[in-house]
């Protein structure tokens, strides 16, 4: 297999277009639906070396799980895997750096080192099976690190120390609550009283002893029996800890019990699942404020935020016969992004901490000053539908005075600078969105993905924070993510193509330069094939969203006057784009629709609303009406294909996966006849079912918006079932389970409907894994489409 491109390879010879080339090569089913090995791996992750001469990156090797590493160096040569007795000498993705850009600090195999980028010299701090996380450089030029809850400090000076313990449990020297027997006893029982008198003598020397003696490590921190700890951060002053807790046991409500049939042991087994929406929610979360040097720790009121004790669901609370909720609501430090929820100014003087409302309509972020534990709120996210999942990320300007943060206040995410109370400044605007931002290794702008020239081309863009001009980068059309070098001079780009799975090209961070691309993974086979080109086109809506985006794949020449059955694809959610120039997440659905255009078939692949890359309102569109909006898009896809493209209306089908197997139940339950064929697969049919950190923020929950479940759940409208009918399951399926096409196909049963088959996978979970599954899979879909389009 060729994993690396001569450097003279010009990058259009990657990314031209082969349909112009030569008409498309046939595929097979049992081809496109074939382990993918046989396309070669694509580059998975990827970082920099060090001296920022090299990169390194991770493949998957053929015919296994297993993954290599490779050592690529940028200015020519061969990539060379890393052997495994060289491993010790590997870096990572996403290092710390000090202020002056010279030393990094990262954890690797739980360990935590330390690189000298001027020397390369490694110095490994520690050397146990106990993993590190939170590695930070110290305001004194150290590292600290945390292992548990034990916060540890190094020096070349001093070597490793532990500075800081905390510890969920009541602490002992807290004196017992009152109780009339026991003073009784102590105050009649001279030996008792004398034996509590000695022992606490005793305590007391102890703790005497610790405070004075700089040998000895502090002693722990007790935060009470009744939390857990979720999080917890030190200071780079080595002063102060921002913690994080949760209520002991706290209960989220009743989960599941998962039958598997297939089994090692012969024996039917079960397996845990999670609960279902609206059951306990989730947990509150308390903020503490600790001061490492005398241990005192208190908790952080929140009171001071605006809107905090506003319930903002009140309306719908009284309408299910619910008082509006009272006092402050809970909230949770947000932490399912790069480096969590809570950042310190390098200087130590202050915390930003981001927080989410648990009922999900607010995102604050504040500050706490360390001199008096201080909270003031910094910014206010407010949405009367639901807070994005992404765009959160923050953190602090090199004079630790200014915060850096995303918000999609304007409607689209884009990157502001914030400084004291003062309002936000826009650093990126207009109808495109900002992700993923990096500041610079000056401290002076950042870099970051943004789709500014279309909603479906993106690049790496750059921002000056005084100037304030975005610039792009790159002009690959794809980009995946992208990485900073040491030296701050390159950026390290992981890009894609409809056809070319993620492979690595270096581009100067100015901008001034071409890309030099650094490998092709890609098997001779598959690079030896001509596709169908998608065809990105803007779909008109007469629903008011304007345009839909959408991926078109049509034969190279049509016969005039002819009409060709359709085929929609749905994608999957969460919150996902599908409509893009990257490779696609559905690069075996792509092929099946090479397949299709081969048999004589037009298929159109949708954004609709609720898509990512297409602003708030977008995104918001379906809140409280999931599937009605969508099927709008669809329907409207439908008639562009009818009107321009040829498309016959009396022959057309849709199918699609999770969000896209809900889809096509809302599209032939709720439009009967519209679609004479449908193919559902791992669908949600009840959202009732489904978990409570996606579905909440929609829906809300079922207790106080019945009517927004009603209205969004397939199975209320399944007695409208009169087209033709697959659903396809897996059995292990611990996302949308497949109890849901179950409780489906007995309500089938019931309303006695026919022309509909449902078709089980005892092995698999929601993402199929097994290539003999999707060729099942995908051979009962051609059969659908085959016998009921044409």
């Amino acid at each position: 297999m060729s994993r690396v491109l001569p450097l003279s390879l010009l990058l259009s010879a990657v990314l031209a277009a082969p349909a112009a080339q030569a008409a498309p090569t046939p595929i097979t089913i049992e081809q496109a639906m074939a382990d993918p090995d046989w396309i070669g791996p694509p580059v998975e992750k990827a970082w920099w070396s060090w001296n920022s001469q090299q990169v390194e990156y991770q493949l998957k090797r053929n015919g296994s799980p297993v993954r290599d590493t490779f050592r690529q160096p940028v200015a020519g040569g061969v990539a060379a895997q890393v052997a495994d007795d060289q491993r010790g000498s590997l870096d990572v993705a996403d290092p710390v750096y000090d202020r002056s850009r010279s030393r990094s600090a990262f954890v690797r195999n739980g360990d935590v080192f330390v690189r000298d980028l001027r020397s390369g010299a490694l110095t490994q701090l520690t050397r146990s099976n106990e993993r590190a996380a939170g590695v930070n450089f110290a305001a004194d030029n150290g590292v600290i690190w945390r292992v548990g809850q034990n916060w540890f400090h190094w020096t070349a000076a001093s070597g490793v120390q532990q500075v800081a313990s905390l510890k969920a449990d009541k602490d002992p020297s807290t004196p017992p609550k009152a109780d009339v027997l026991r003073d009784q006893q102590l105050r009649t029982l001279e030996t008792l009283r004398r034996d509590r008198e000695q022992r606490e003598a005793l305590k007391d020397q102890d703790q005497r002893w610790r405070q004075a003696d700089p040998t000895r490590a502090p002693g722990p921190v007790f935060l009470g029996a009744d939390v857990e700890i979720v999080d917890s951060v030190l200071s780079p002053d080595l002063g102060h800890l921002i913690v994080t807790t949760k209520p002991k046991d706290f209960d989220d409500g009743r989960g599941g019990k998962m039958p598997l049939y297939v089994t090692e042991s012969g024996y039917e087994e079960t397996e845990d699942t999670r609960p279902r929406v609206g059951r306990n929610g989730f947990e509150p979360h308390t903020l503490w404020f600790v001061d490492v040097r005398s241990g005192k720790a208190e908790k952080l009121s929140l009171s001071s935020l605006p809107g905090i004790g506003t319930d903002p669901l009140a309306e719908l609370r009284r309408k299910a016969g619910k008082d509006a909720l009272k006092g402050d609501r809970s909230v949770q430090v947000m932490s399912d992004f790069m480096g969590g929820g809570i950042r310190w100014s390098a200087d130590g003087q202050q915390a930003a901490v981001m927080l989410r409302a648990n009922d999900n309509k607010d995102r604050w972020i504040v500050s706490v000053a360390a001199a008096d534990g201080r909270v003031q709120n910094r910014h206010r996210l407010t949405d009367n539908a639901w807070i994005n999942w992404g765009f959160n990320d923050f953190g602090w300007m090199a004079d630790g005075r200014t915060l850096w943060l995303l918000s999609e206040e304007s409607g689209f995410s884009h990157l502001y600078t914030q400084a004291g109370g003062g309002k936000p400044q826009a650093l990126t605007s207009g109808k495109w969105e900002t992700s993923a931002p990096v500041l610079s290794a000056d401290g002076k702008g950042f870099y970051f993905l943004c789709n500014q020239q279309a909603p479906h081309d993106y690049e790496v863009c750059a921002v000056d924070t005084s100037a304030r001009q975005v610039r792009e980068l790159t002009s690959l059309n794809g980009v995946e993510d992208f990485s900073l070098s040491p030296d701050g001079q390159q950026l390290l780009v992981r890009y894609s193509g409809a056809y070319l799975p993620a492979q690595l090209a270096v581009v100067p961070s100015t901008g001034s330069g071409q890309a030099r691309v650094l490998t092709d993974t890609r098997t001779a086979d598959y690079k030896a094939r001509q596709w169908v080109q998608p065809k990105l086109v803007a779909v008109p809506s007469k629903h008011g969203a304007g345009v839909v985006w959408a991926k078109y794949y049509e034969p190279e020449n049509k016969e005039p006057g002819k009409k060709y059955p359709i085929v929609m694809f749905v994608h999957g959610a969460g919150y996902l784009q599908n409509v893009h120039q990257r490779y696609p997440a559905y690069f075996r659905e792509q092929m099946f629709h090479n397949l299709l255009v081969q048999k004589g078939y037009i298929v159109l692949d949708m954004d609709y609303r609720g898509s990512e890359g297409y602003g708030r309102d977008w995104r918001t569109a379906i809140y409280r009406n999931m599937g009605h909006p969508e099927l709008e898009d669809y329907k409207d896809g439908l008639d562009w294909l009818v009107d321009t493209q040829q498309g016959d209306r009396d022959h057309a089908g849709i199918y699609g996966g999770s969000y896209g197997g809900f889809m096509t139940f809302m599209a032939l339950f709720r439009s009967p006849g519209t679609f004479k064929a449908g193919a559902a697969l791992r669908p949600v049919v009840d959202w009732h079912q489904y978990n409570h950190g996606y579905t909440s923020n929609i829906l809300n929950t079922p207790d106080i918006d019945p009517e927004a479940y009603r209205v969004s759940s397939p199975i209320e409208y399944a007695q409208n079932l009169q087209d033709n009918l697959l659903i396809a399951h897996g059995m292990m399926d611990d996302n949308v389970f497949f109890q849901d096409s179950v409780n489906l196909t007995q309500r089938l049963i019931e309303l006695h409907k026919d022309n509909w088959s449902i078709a089980p996978y005892p092995l698999e979970r929601h993402g199929y894994v097994r290539a003999d599954s999707w060729l099942d899979q995908y051979k009962r879909i051609l059969k659908l489409f085959e016998q009921n389009l044409k």
